[in-house]
């Protein structure tokens, strides 16, 4: 599954939130498929590592060697296993998690079985994946994720239920005349009593990609002008 328009926004957004957090050390990318999100964060915070977690062979693969011809190569490692595995094997905590999820449920699925561990949750389901967010992130770290519009709620309740408060969210626009497409939610790691309301207040955003002339917005602009080149 190659680089698409609302992963490289939802990486631009990340970098954004995290610019002001200058004790980020360890960052993690779950399914980091080309490596894009690893390379966006590793690009903007010079003194962090980031390790980029990925179970498909030809991802893993085409990942590791982008990190290879990239100049932050040094603060880049990737793990050729499943998140499952990998939160067994490790005693590591991390600052900050990102990811770029599976979301399909019952939709038709290709039969290209690799297309369908990059698109589909039954290959590493929501709950499954938020469990092992909860047991890798600090406290008072952030986790980043993007969604589909319909299933944000649902993500976010499933957070919670983990000790995971939203505190922001973005919705994120094709053009200004169409509903939204995707959902960048931004959580804390805290010792809130889930049981009971949480006090945390989400922010929440919109972005638009496209103005009416079908031109970039400034808004995109100003997330991704360091990485896309025609921007600059």
């Amino acid at each position: 599954m190659k680089v698409c328009t609302d992963a490289c926004l939802f990486g631009g957004w990340v970098v954004q939130s995290e610019k002001d957090r200058t004790a980020v050390k360890n960052i993690l990318d779950i399914g980091t498929g080309t490596g894009l999100l690893s390379l966006m964060m590793a690009q903007s915070n010079p003194t962090a590592t980031i390790t980029a977690v990925e179970i498909e062979t030809l991802a893993a693969q085409e990942a590791q060697r982008n990190f290879e011809i990239s100049p932050w190569k040094v603060q880049l490692k990737l793990v050729h296993h499943s998140i499952q595995k990998f939160t067994t094997d490790s005693n590591e905590v991390f600052d900050t998690i990102i990811t770029n999820p599976p979301f399909f449920e019952d939709d038709l699925k290709s039969p290209d079985q690799n297309k369908n561990k990059a698109a589909h949750s039954t290959e590493l389901p929501w709950p499954i994946l938020i469990e092992n967010v909860k047991h890798l992130l600090a406290e008072e770290g952030y986790f980043y994720v993007l969604t589909p519009t319909l299933r944000a709620y649902t993500m976010q309740k499933l957070c919670e239920k983990n000790g995971l408060q939203l505190i922001e969210e973005v919705l994120v626009h094709n053009a200004s005349k169409n509903l939204p497409i995707r959902a960048m939610q931004k959580f804390i790691k805290t010792k809130v009593d889930t049981n009971n309301t949480s006090t945390f207040v989400a922010k929440r955003f919109k972005i638009t990609i496209k103005d009416a002339d079908n031109n970039y917005t400034e808004s995109f602009h100003e997330l991704l002008r360091e990485y896309y080149l025609h921007l600059i």
